[in-house]
């Protein structure tokens, strides 16, 4: 979340960012100022009665000692009167803090001055496009009618274990899948991003750390009994790997890749866009996740973008880089780039990561710090990107590669699938 020294410093920066993102912050700042004014206001008249009891103890002390009892009794019930109105004063400061947290959660993170103006996709910026669009026959295929014909996907046996949404993967449908994870993984790991393997279910405070909760509570799968929450990317339970951490200036970058299953609700998705594997409740996904000092955030959210497009690029599919407008953006994001890899079935293009940079909003609210040269305690910056969310790049790897009587599978799955075609 943001810091109440920058909304205290420059509420009309923040206002102003804010509006970039479609995000009317107005109210809500002079709250959250209304608010601190009222603590701090509290804040020194609990600190003049504390300061009031402490002299009185002492007027007390001396009286007794002078043998003064009556005088110290009275004393004693001014005292007694301070403590209960510092109760008071302690129990409205509480409350006012409450109330103004409970407002800066409301405020989402200000886009960068990179990020264009823009209400929504259509305003998107293309940073660059790479590869040839396939030129398939009329015959052509969309991917759900491929899985049928080959019966490597299949989705009415979904619904019927669970629900629209939760597909079944079999025989090479489930060795391309784990073929896709394996590559994603050792792609990773071989660019010095440790693997780890987090729970797929997590914590409130978890949520809550990575700005998930309470923004999209109601597209998270919530374990009421235990207040637990399924995953709707590994970036939650990566990223809080180091909540409540304080990192030394010498610990950085703190690079992390995982594979989790995703679950998201996705509610009021309907239409073509969520066919097949295009939209789904539970998905496979590949994360890479950094942690960065401040000043080489940027510098790192490059190095994400370029390592994402290799590992599209050596798929052999026809993709594009989107930097997104501020109506597109996440709650949490300050900058964010989108890939995309051209579906030939469908001819559409289809989301298949977003690389984003959060700077310090994950981490304030999460209290990820560090030491820097000189001791001091400081906010890290935190980034995350897809690498990459497996549906589309299977439906687009079918439709892409789909011959008269075959998919070809791409050179670099090879080893691990086992096979070069699925026929």
């Amino acid at each position: 979340m943001l810091t109440l020294k920058l909304l205290r410093e420059q509420p009309q920066f923040v206002i102003d960012r804010l509006a970039v993102k479609n995000f009317d912050a107005a109210e809500i700042v002079a709250k959250i100022l209304e608010c601190d004014k009222t603590r701090r206001a509290l804040q020194g008249q609990l600190d003049a009665c504390l300061a009031e009891q402490k002299a009185k103890a002492a007027e007390i002390g001396k009286l007794m000692k002078e043998g003064n009892r009556e005088a110290a009794d009275a004393v004693k019930g001014e005292v007694a009167a301070l403590k209960e109105s510092s109760k008071d004063l302690e129990a409205g400061m509480k409350g006012a803090e409450k109330e103004q947290n409970d407002l800066l959660v409301l405020l989402p993170n200000l886009p960068c001055e990179m990020v264009p103006l823009g209400k929504g996709a259509e305003d998107n910026v293309v940073v660059r496009q790479e590869g040839a669009i396939p030129d398939l026959s009329e015959s052509k295929l969309p991917h759900w009618e491929l899985a049928s014909k080959y019966d490597i996907i299949d989705f009415d046996l979904g619904v019927k274990l669970t629900g629209a949404g939760f597909p079944v993967y079999k025989g090479k449908g489930a060795k391309l899948q784990r073929a896709l994870i394996n590559y994603f993984l050792e792609y990773n790991t071989a660019a010095g991003y440790l693997e780890v393997e987090p729970p797929i279910m997590v914590n409130e405070a978890s949520g809550f750390g990575t700005g998930q909760l309470p923004d999209k509570e109601g597209q998270m799968y919530h374990a009421t009994l235990d207040n637990f929450y399924l995953v709707p990317t590994a970036e939650v339970p990566v990223t809080n790997i180091y909540r409540d951490v304080i990192l030394q200036h010498k610990d950085f970058p703190v690079k992390m890749t995982a594979y989790t299953p995703c679950f998201r609700r996705e509610a009021g998705s309907y239409g073509k866009d969520v066919r097949g594997l295009n939209r789904l409740h539970q998905f496979d996904k590949v994360e890479i996740v950094q942690l960065s000092l401040p000043e080489k955030s940027y510098e790192a959210l490059d190095g994400m973008v370029a390592h994402v497009e290799g590992l599209v690029k050596s798929l052999g599919l026809p993709y594009r880089i989107l930097r997104l407008c501020g109506g597109d953006m996440s709650f949490t994001s300050a900058i964010t780039y989108d890939f995309e890899v051209y579906s030939a079935a469908q001819e559409r293009w289809l989301e298949v990561s977003s690389v984003s940079n959060f700077e310090s909003y994950q981490a304030n609210r999460m209290k990820l710090r560090y030491k820097d040269e000189e001791g001091k305690v400081q906010i890290a910056h935190t980034l995350n990107g897809s690498s990459l969310a497996l549906p589309r790049i299977v439906a687009a790897i079918l439709e892409n590669n789909q011959k008269a009587g075959s998919i070809v599978v791409p050179e670099v799955l090879r080893k691990y699938t086992g096979f070069d075609t699925i026929e």
